[in-house]
């Protein structure tokens, strides 16, 4: 906005929230039901200089709007909202603070943190509320007027369904940004993970979707700030539509929806990890930086007897008031904006327990779940949940509606401790790798609904998994106090890298078990990325502030990772082309169907209840037949310390097996047929397969 321009304000319309260009100007529209007056302020090109304030001239239904004839994609704005400053009745108007638009597409300049954010007088720390009237305009970020056009062209989801889906859990910054075969300019950025080296990984390991840790514009914690960390994971968010622009290489949102069109062409489906439990704002000290400066009182759940504090079932500080309608509006309309405008194939929601509580508790058919179930674009894309939070029944694992996934924490801490030699884990075992039929198999919930990981960026690595028996935090500043207790992992000898090579045999033959456990269970798996080439947290289980090597994917691939790369590859390219390892429905064996299931002891027998209760038991084969389509599938899962012998059972189709995978062989090659017996060697995975 320049000027010397003259600047006028009608009166412009209400039902579309946010900045919205229609060619000859801007409509503007904020919601806020207890604002007294609402100052749109407008900005030079620099961001630093405030050109004017116009008084948003009307307001309907609670949305204060107007409309500025001549301004144009490119101009910088932000709001000043008026009103009481009452915290003790949940108000905190302070118009000496710029506010971040919700519904902002776009942001320029850094958040630069100072008390001046805070709309009380005192440090960050007191708790002094006498009204602070110090101005932080030049310290936050702008919000920028976008021109929403792109040439997504003949763009088309890969929509896999689920049941055949793989997932990658990755970082924009993190996966690309010690890739030498990119150029310098694109690493750690949108553009970096749309290159072809990138595309070239992804598609040689055989996944079919990235999930992105958090792009929508997040900031760095001041806490973090001032040890001089960051909040790499990016669970700290200031705006739900703008994506993040440290990622950006100056593409701007072209660079972002260029990422999700280049990975649509080669196959691939993109899933973001969203934040919608709580915001960056923090508690009653934290800073004004948008919702609670607009309306606080609707933005955030507030504590009844007292609203000067806030519900923190997040444990952030705050959590997000979704049964308010103008809160669930905004997330709706922000997933519909990263579906409808950015082509995104579906979401992993942080904390998801916090967004289906209602009044009474956790509710399956609560306002946010509903409005999800019937919403014609959200409705048909990915929608994966993270089970849990800190607040009343937050751990709701298999809780969720028909058409959710869930993250399985119960999967990971069972395989893990199965591989770990733990007694009496059989039976518990045989239902992780079945779907967890459980837990989902009920309200027409698929197979799929189980989404299976051993490791996540929220926990140990692979590596790191068989390396380390304690947690080792000390780099996060929290004196080692910070991340889980229970992550049942064991070092074999050594608590990190080691020079004796029995210890690294072993526990690279337990990296070959986790992912041949994973690949061979039913559900719907997740890679952590660089799992694949041996990354390692060095033992931090809780790298969220983290923004180097830690996090960092290595590529330089030493040659036992390079073995282990090539495993995986055989591994998944396995499961992509059985399809008894891919069902859509859970099977049982008691089911009046042509696929049958049936678990069978070394002798070839069938698992009987007082076999099922032996604490020392480690060894169980697995039969998946469908006799229609001449298919079988016979895995021997041992994790006993001695080898065992075991009877092949009879797959119903008067062929011969073949073995088709051994983990105890790093670079296994399948060979002619066996005999009715074989022997399965200690602590591996073999998988057989008839010959046709």
């Amino acid at each position: 906005m320049s000027l010397n321009q003259k600047i006028e304000i009608t009166a412009g319309y209400h039902h579309t929230l946010g900045a919205t260009w229609d060619g000859a100007g801007v409509n503007f529209a904020l919601f806020s039901a207890d604002a007294e007056r609402v100052e749109l302020c407008l900005f030079d090109d620099s961001g630093r200089r405030e050109v004017c304030r116009l008084s948003l001239p009307e307001c309907t239904d609670q949305v204060w709007h107007g409309y500025v004839p001549g301004c144009q994609p490119g101009d910088l704005y932000g709001y000043r909202v008026h009103g009481l400053y009452e915290p003790s009745q949940g108000l905190r108007f302070n118009a000496n603070k710029l506010l971040i638009d919700p519904y902002a597409r776009l942001l320029k300049g850094d958040l630069k943190w100072s008390d001046t954010h805070l709309a009380y007088r005192g440090g960050s720390g007191r708790l002094d509320l006498s009204f602070d009237r110090r101005d932080n305009a030049r310290l936050v970020p702008k919000c920028v007027v976008v021109d929403p056009s792109y040439p997504w062209g003949s763009d088309r989801a890969p929509a896999i369904h689920s049941a055949d889906s793989i997932i990658y859990e990755t970082h924009v910054r993190g996966f690309t940004l010690k890739h030498e075969g990119i150029d310098e300019s694109k690493r750690g950025c949108f553009a970096g993970l749309s290159d072809a080296n990138s595309i070239a990984h992804l598609k040689s390991l055989g996944i079919t979707a990235v999930e992105l840790l958090p792009i929508q514009h997040f900031v760095d914690d001041r806490f973090l700030i001032e040890k001089g960390l960051k909040n790499y994971w990016g669970y700290s968010t200031l705006n739900y539509f703008a994506p993040e622009q440290r990622y950006m290489s100056g593409g701007g949102l072209h660079e972002v929806k260029s990422m999700v069109r280049t990975l649509h062409d080669a196959g691939l489906e993109v899933i973001l990890d969203v934040v919608y439990n709580h915001t960056c704002e923090g508690d009653h000290r934290g800073p004004t930086l948008s919702f609670r400066g607009i309306d606080n009182r609707s933005y955030y759940r507030l504590l009844e007897e007292d609203p000067r504090y806030y519900i923190n079932d997040t444990g952030c500080g705050n959590t997000l008031n979704v049964n308010h309608p103008r809160v669930l509006q905004l997330v709706m309309d922000s997933l519909r904006y990263w579906v409808t405008d950015m082509h995104i194939d579906g979401f992993r929601f942080d904390l998801a327990s916090t967004l289906a509580r209602e009044a009474n508790g956790f509710d399956t058919r609560g306002g946010f779940l509903d409005a999800v179930r019937q919403d014609p674009v959200l409705s048909r894309v990915k929608l994966i949940a993270e089970p849990w939070d800190i607040g009343p029944g937050g751990y709701q694992l298999g809780a969720f509606p028909a058409g959710w996934s869930e993250w399985n924490d119960k999967y990971r801490d069972t395989v893990r401790r199965f591989w770990r030699g733990d007694d009496a884990m059989l039976p518990e075992f045989a239902r992780r790798i079945h779907g967890s039929s459980d837990l989902f198999d009920h309200s027409g919930r698929g197979v799929w609904s189980s989404v299976n990981f051993i490791s996540s960026h929220d926990g140990y690595t692979l590596a790191d998994t068989v390396m380390y028996r304690e947690r080792h935090n000390e780099a996060n500043g929290e004196n080692n106090a910070d991340g889980h207790d229970a992550n049942y992992t064991e070092n074999y000898g050594v608590e990190g890298p080691t020079d004796d090579q029995a210890i690294s045999s072993f526990r690279a033959l337990q990296r070959r078990n986790f992912m041949a456990t994973l690949m061979l269970s039913q559900g719907l798996p997740m890679i952590l990325a660089g799992d694949e080439m041996g990354r390692t947290q060095q033992g931090n289980n809780n790298a969220y502030c983290q923004d180097n090597s830690l996090n960092w994917v290595d590529w330089s691939l030493p040659d036992t990772d390079a073995v282990f790369l090539k495993f995986m590859q055989t591994l998944i390219a396995f499961r992509q082309s059985e399809p008894l390892l891919r069902s859509r429905r859970f099977v049982h064996r008691s089911d009046d169907q042509p696929q049958a299931i049936q678990w069978t002891d070394p002798a070839g027998n069938e698992m009987v209840g007082h076999q099922w209760d032996e604490p020392a038991a480690r060894c169980i084969g697995l039969l998946l037949t469908d006799p229609p389509s001449a298919r079988a599938v016979f895995m021997v899962f041992n994790a006993s310390s001695d080898s065992v012998e075991f009877r092949l059972p009879d797959n119903g189709l008067s062929m011969l097996w073949t073995c088709a995978l051994d983990t105890a062989q790093p670079e296994f090659r399948s060979s002619g047929p066996v005999g009715e017996s074989i022997f399965v060697a200690a602590n591996s995975v073999t998988v057989y397969v008839p010959i046709k």
